[in-house]
C-alpha cells in the first residue's frame, strides 16, 4: 500500500494512551472512560502508534482517511480551558482565560 495522505493525531493529558492492533486494523483508546474505546480502521487506512501518545492515520484514499482521523478525535474533543483531550499535530488552539483572568478584566482586584 503506498501511504499518499497522513494525519498525526496527538493524546493530552495525563492517562491518555493509544495502540494499534491487529496490523492496524484496530485502534484502542485509553481516555480516562470506565472502559477501553475500540475503533475499527478502514479498509483504506493504516493505523501507527509511534509512542503512546501519537497516532498516526495513513492511507491511500484522502476522504476514508481524514474522515477516520476526524472520528478518532471526535472520540474526545480537545477542552479550551485545559490541555487535555484529542488534537490534530499541527492544530493550534486558543486557550480561554480561567475566571481569574475575567474578573482582572472586568476591573475587579483581588
Amino acid at each position: 500500500m503506498e501511504a499518499r495522505y497522513f494525519r498525526i493525531l496527538r493524546l493530552l493529558g495525563k492517562g491518555n494512551r493509544a495502540r494499534a492492533e491487529a496490523d492496524g486494523r484496530l485502534l484502542r483508546l485509553k481516555l480516562g472512560y470506565s472502559h477501553e474505546v475500540e475503533l475499527p480502521v478502514p479498509p483504506a487506512v493504516r493505523v501507527f502508534c509511534f509512542k503512546p501518545d501519537k497516532i498516526c492515520c495513513v492511507g491511500i484514499d484522502k476522504a476514508r482517511t481524514l474522515q477516520f482521523a476526524a472520528t478518532v478525535r471526535s472520540v474526545k474533543p480537545h477542552d479550551t480551558y485545559n490541555e487535555i483531550g484529542i488534537r490534530y499535530n499541527d492544530e493550534v488552539v486558543k486557550m480561554k482565560p480561567g475566571k481569574k483572568g475575567r474578573l482582572k478584566k472586568k476591573g475587579y482586584i483581588f
